[in-house]
């Protein structure tokens, strides 16, 4: 049943990613029929369901949802916390997502980089007598981001490993007697 209910929803509402995102119509049909069985069941009583059901009506963004169901709706675990029962393959997985953050990141820091340095050379290169390009330094920062960007995207197999290896070292860790179970 909670499984059902997050994936009711058009954006998952506990992922920090979307609490900003407008809650449509249906988002918030699907919090009144969770406040529907919950009364039915007992578990919320006639003043506490009229009190979410207003508020669900005033609802704008999907992060505004959370409130309204967190003690009603059991939270799936969060992947990460337990690595005890994961398999090699979704090991592998989240190595292999490890590497396309690690991607995205440099991708971006290469852009961020040689579109700031640029502009601000643009910038700087105005004179009084009109535009004087002079020594484009930002080419420094574009080769330096650049070259980080190519040794990650070819680096794939030693990074997939090395986060491979951490993370069932972790596993192992965690599957030992006395590992605190949260």
């Amino acid at each position: 049943m909670d499984r059902e209910v997050w994936s009711s929803f058009t954006h998952d509402p506990r992922d920090a990613r979307f609490a900003g995102i407008r809650a449509s119509d249906s988002d918030r049909e699907t919090v009144r029929q969770v406040l529907a069985e919950a009364y039915a069941d007992g578990r919320l009583d006639r003043d506490e369901f009229d009190e979410r059901s207003d508020r669900v009506r005033s609802v704008r963004v999907l992060g505004d949802l959370n409130p309204l169901l967190a003690d009603l709706v059991a939270p799936q675990p969060r992947p990460g916390r337990s690595l005890a029962h994961v398999s090699r393959a979704e090991i592998e997985a989240m190595a292999e997502r490890h590497w396309r953050s690690k991607r995205r990141e440099a991708s971006f820091s290469f852009l961020g980089a040689s579109l700031v340095t640029t502009a601000i050379w643009f910038a700087t290169s105005w004179r009084q007598g009109g535009f004087d390009p002079y020594f484009f330094w930002p080419a420094f920062v574009i080769a330096l981001s650049l070259l980080n960007l190519v040794r990650t995207a070819m680096s794939h197999d030693e990074i997939v490993e090395s986060e491979i290896r951490r993370l069932e070292k972790q596993r192992d860790k965690q599957q030992r007697p006395g590992w605190p179970r949260w």
